[in-house]
């Protein structure tokens, strides 16, 4: 991958995250992005895009632990664009997404997805087995589906 540099005009996302078990989600909130890159290392991230606007979106973050850049992904929506990051040290907490201990005015928890999950025994398996299921299924990218045989559901 080429490097990717920094804008001299840029700003940050809006970037929201959580954590898991097993993996760490992050949200940048960038609707209707393009020319998207995202960078992921083992100890760090960067994605840079274009917003609906034109804007030059740039977010760089070395994170508060390593990850799998393997096995981490990203997957642009029309609002967002969601990264899952792979931990490589699972069943541990991080306190917070960044080795910093001072948080960027741009990044945030996102609480609405925060859970405890330190006491919870196997409460978030389903949880994380569907994420592992889009992860897959993001990996292939092959035709539809024809769903020709949905017509014989009206016969009943």
């Amino acid at each position: 991958m080429a490097k990717i540099t920094r804008p001299d005009d840029c700003q940050p996302a809006r970037t929201l995250w959580f954590d898991r078990k097993k993996y760490v989600t992050v949200n940048f909130m960038v609707q209707n992005s393009k020319d998207l890159i995202v960078d992921i290392q083992e100890d760090k991230m960067i994605l840079s895009c274009k917003s609906v606007d034109d804007i030059n979106i740039y977010n760089e973050i070395y994170f508060y632990d390593r990850v799998l850049k393997f096995d981490s992904r990203e997957r642009r929506y029309d609002r967002t664009i969601n990264v899952i990051l792979r931990k490589v040290k699972e069943n541990v907490a991080w306190p917070r997404l960044t080795k910093d201990t001072a948080k960027p005015s741009w990044l945030a928890v996102d609480f609405d997805n925060w859970r405890d999950w330190e006491q919870e025994e196997d409460d978030g398996r389903a949880e994380y087995e569907q994420y592992m299921d889009m992860l897959h299924d993001m990996s292939k990218k092959g035709e539809a589906p024809a769903m020709d045989d949905l017509d014989d559901l009206d016969d009943d």
